[in-house]
């Protein structure tokens, strides 16, 4: 069994990152996991990935193709069709250990993940190759700490969870960067009531009154859907590190296969 996660999130969320501090976490405790870059238009990360789609298709490929033409959107949409054209390259570049445990780090078009087939069908093609997949869903926290986009961000996460289908957990990244106050108010974010949110939203705008049943609308499917829950992620805090990546690995069971290591000892010589 192999296991993996798919990182994906909003352009700016901090997924690269975030891939970095894992792959660091996992070497602190003495354990294996590598790190694939799935996002041709990427300039610079921290770690060095097992696989670079990069070295496949770049999106500059994408966009300077006079035949193309594709702008930023359409050459990413493009470069992902064209990686599971060439699903073989990639089988290949990841090879064929077992217990392997992979980071996909992933592009920052949220297209990609909230309505596209892309992405779900790459998730397919890992579950052919044996991989138990997670679906790790980052936000940034400094545009959550407030009502609108809270409910919007939300939304988001949902969708993403509806099309792809997999085990999924949601992730507030960098917390570290919030303020005293405002990690203040984002703790009534953490498991949110999607109801009283809504007071957040409310003012006498003639905006908010011409669509206060759609807000309403929506808090409600949020409410009775009751599947979206963050969970805070602060990278200088080691322990909360140690305890999203216990969560995902429990999604995903890892270790739970490996062997039970038995140890013989030498019975114990007897007092002359």
């Amino acid at each position: 069994m192999r296991y993996a996660q798919l990182v994906i999130g909003p352009a700016g969320s901090g997924k690269s990152t975030y891939c970095y501090h894992i792959l660091r976490h996992f070497e602190a405790e003495r354990q294996s996991a590598k790190v694939v870059n799935l996002d041709p238009a990427a300039e610079h990360f921290e770690y060095e990935p097992l696989v670079d789609i990069r070295e496949l298709i770049h999106l500059d490929d994408a966009m300077e193709d006079d035949d193309l033409k594709f702008g930023p959107n359409g050459g990413l949409v493009f470069c992902m069709e064209y990686l599971l054209e060439n699903r073989d390259w990639l089988e290949e570049q990841l090879g064929e250990d077992d217990d392997d445990y992979i980071l996909f780090d992933c592009p920052g078009q949220i297209e990609l993940y909230s309505h596209m087939t892309v992405m779900k069908d790459l998730v397919e093609v890992l579950q052919n190759w044996n991989f138990r997949v997670c679906g790790v869903f980052l936000m940034d926290s400094q545009f959550m700490i407030d009502g609108a986009k809270f409910l919007a961000g939300t939304m988001t996460a949902l969708s993403v969870m509806v099309n792809l289908v997999i085990p999924h957990v949601n992730v507030l990244s960098k917390v570290d960067l919030l303020g005293k106050s405002a990690k203040k108010q984002l703790e009534r974010f953490i498991e949110p009531d999607a109801r009283n949110l809504l007071s957040d939203v409310a003012n006498n705008s003639r905006w908010h009154k011409k669509y206060q049943a759609l807000t309403e609308a929506l808090g409600a499917l949020i409410e009775d859907y009751s599947l979206v829950r963050f969970y805070p992620l602060d990278l200088r805090d080691e322990e909360n590190i140690g305890d999203l990546v216990l969560s995902i690995n429990n999604v995903i069971q890892f270790g739970e296969d490996a062997d039970v290591q038995i140890r013989d000892f030498d019975p114990p010589e007897e007092d002359e």
